[in-house]
C-alpha cells in the first residue's frame, strides 16, 4: 500500500532539492531526484528503489530505476554541490575544531538478497 506523499515531506524539502536543479539537465531527472531522495529519507524500513516506488505515491519503479542506472547525471556534481550547501549552512559548515560524523553503522539492514544485509553487528542495539 502507498504510504508516501510527496507533500508530506518537511516545508524545506523542496527548497534544499531546487539548490540542486542546476546539476541535472532535464525536468525528469529533477522530479526523479526528488523521489529517490524522499525515499530515503522517508519512513520505510528499506531504502531501495523497489521499496520507495512501492511506498510512494505517484512514484514509478521503471523511472526511478532509469534515473539511478541510466539518466546522464553526474554524482560528483551531486556531490560537490552537497558539499557547497553544507559549508554555507552555519550548522555543517567547515570550521576549526570541528567534524560531522554521520555513521549508519546503527541502521539494522533488512533483506537477504543485498549486499551488506548478513549478519551484521549493530552497538546501539548490542546484536550480530
Amino acid at each position: 500500500m502507498k504510504e508516501t506523499v510527496a507533500q508530506a515531506m518537511p516545508p524545506g524539502f523542496e527548497k534544499w532539492c531546487r539548490r540542486f536543479d542546476d546539476v541535472f539537465s532535464r525536468q525528469a531527472q529533477r522530479r526523479e531526484f526528488r523521489n529517490y531522495l524522499g525515499g530515503l529519507l522517508g519512513e520505510s524500513e528499506r531504502k531501495n528503489i523497489s521499496q520507495i516506488s512501492k511506498n510512494t505515491v505517484g512514484v514509478s519503479y521503471h523511472k526511478l530505476h532509469h534515473f539511478i542506472t541510466e539518466s546522464p547525471w553526474s554524482a560528483s556534481r551531486v556531490n560537490e554541490r552537497r558539499l557547497e550547501i553544507m559549508n554555507i549552512c552555519r550548522q555543517t559548515k567547515h570550521r576549526k575544531n570541528f567534524n560531522l560524523i554521520v555513521d549508519d553503522t546503527g541502521h539494522r539492514k533488512s533483506g537477504i538478497l543485498t549486499e551488506g544485509v548478513g549478519r551484521q553487528y549493530i552497538g546501539e542495539v548490542g546484536l550480530y
